[in-house]
């Protein structure tokens, strides 16, 4: 019998875990469940003679690899996946997958959210701007990025997008004007939604030098991870223009500086929310549970990303 751990320090939903459960149960495969455990030599103890994991953001890294000999599977329930050391489990013949598209409702949702809240001057009782014909840039033509292109439509904003892994055909086809140079799209975007994973590449990519190509009453929008800001420069970038604001699901190592200073201007979520929804929950909990599955009973490796 199959072994499955779900080892989460933020847990998923009880109707979650019930449904995850069930397609487990009619698998014929076993179910452990490791809930806001307190280190990790908890999550190690754990995975010792499990052959599957399912994990959210927890850590996974070649210390509880390798102390996992039977481990054959690891989904991350959820889009990004830079919390899981890919060279590790390859080297320890570990599959490693996540679950595209499954949370991508629920963070596009936040991102309009956040845009209205700031848009509103964070309801302070002062008159704010709207969003209708206002220019949004989306930084990565994904899953999440597809459905803040949808949801803004319905603002009736005007949407464009940057993606050079994304072929422009894609992009028009949804009706949205194509950039393929980054730094022309934030040079006409008034707000600049963040979808772009941490990355060599990309970490400190959003830096001084791109925002300062923003036009007037810039907001810059990142539901993705902390690293791609540089935060030196864009601390500077609002030091130097009192129209530019930063609203974001993840809040930056410098947020004292940024709070004390940018008080008005800014807004961190209290922690990471974008999948922080019971239908996303749900959904990306069923679906890794689905992807195990079926690796081991069809072999299939449609989501691998080692």
């Amino acid at each position: 019998m199959k072994k499955v751990l779900i080892a989460t320090v933020k847990p998923f939903a009880p109707a979650a875990i019930t449904k995850m459960k069930k397609l487990l149960d009619e698998a014929g495969y076993d179910l452990q469940i490791l809930e806001k455990y307190p280190d990790k030599q908890a999550l190690i103890d754990a995975v010792k003679n499990v052959d599957a994991l399912i994990v959210r953001s927890d850590k996974v890294d070649k210390e509880v690899l390798d102390q996992a000999p039977n481990l054959k599977i690891v989904v991350r329930a959820g889009a990004g996946y830079d919390n899981i050391d890919l060279d590790a489990a390859t080297k320890n013949n570990v599959v490693v997958m996540n679950t595209p598209g499954q949370n991508a409702n629920a963070v596009a949702e936040l991102v309009l959210g956040m845009m209205v809240m700031m848009a509103r001057n964070k309801y302070n009782g002062k008159p704010g701007t709207e969003l209708k014909a206002k220019t949004l840039g989306i930084h990565a033509y994904g899953n999440v990025g597809k459905n803040v292109a949808r949801i803004a439509k319905g603002f009736d904003m005007n949407v464009v997008a940057h993606d050079p892994y994304v072929s422009s055909e894609i992009v028009e086809r949804d009706g949205i004007k194509d950039y393929e140079n980054v730094e022309d799209m934030y040079a006409d975007a008034q707000y600049v939604s963040l979808h772009i994973p941490a990355t060599k590449q990309t970490i400190k990519s959003i830096n001084y030098d791109l925002l300062k190509r923003m036009p007037e009453n810039a907001v810059l929008i990142n539901t993705a991870r902390k690293e791609i800001i540089d935060e030196d420069g864009l601390l500077k970038i609002m030091e130097e223009r009192p129209d530019f604001k930063y609203i974001s699901d993840i809040a930056p190592d410098k947020k004292d500086e940024f709070e004390s200073r940018f008080a008005d201007r800014i807004f961190f979520t209290p922690k990471k929310m974008g999948a922080q929804t019971a239908e996303a929950n749900i959904n990306a909990g069923v679906a890794a549970v689905k992807q195990i599955v079926n690796f081991f009973e069809n072999n299939d490796l449609t989501y691998k990303l080692n």
